[in-house]
């Protein structure tokens, strides 16, 4: 199984809540539709399906704090921008970009079966 990055979890995020996103999501393996055919590796072939079963367990699973679950929900579940869930949170947009950031980074090393580290700690330790 590949590893899952922040753009890989954003990707996946949205089938969390509608299970007919999966139809918009593209194996990020797969060539262009315009492309000539060409051979398949056999081993990544089929990991957008395990993508899907793992994002949904990780979202369960994976140790978010309240504030990033709903941040993280408003954002790719209501694909709400910055701006409103800052102003139903009543926070700042800085304070919801921290939020989503942690909350992709946490999810992103539950599913690589990795402890989290958090970049702001280490800047404030150099410091």
């Amino acid at each position: 199984m590949s590893g899952y990055d922040r753009r890989l979890v954003e990707h996946l995020l949205p089938a969390v809540w509608d299970v007919e996103a999966a139809y918009g999501i593209r194996n990020p393996t797969a060539p262009d539709a315009d492309m000539p055919k060409g051979t398949v590796d056999k081993k990544s072939a089929g990991v957008l399906f395990a993508h899907l079963a793992d994002i949904r367990r990780g979202w369960v699973t994976a140790p978010l704090s309240l504030v990033e679950r709903r941040a993280l929900f408003m954002r790719f579940g209501l694909d709400w921008e910055d701006r409103r869930i800052a102003a139903r949170e009543a926070v700042t947009d800085r304070a919801i970009r921290y939020r989503l950031e942690r909350g992709i980074g946490k999810l992103a090393a539950h599913l690589n079966g990795t402890d989290y580290v958090d970049s702001y700690d280490e800047l404030e330790n150099a410091a």
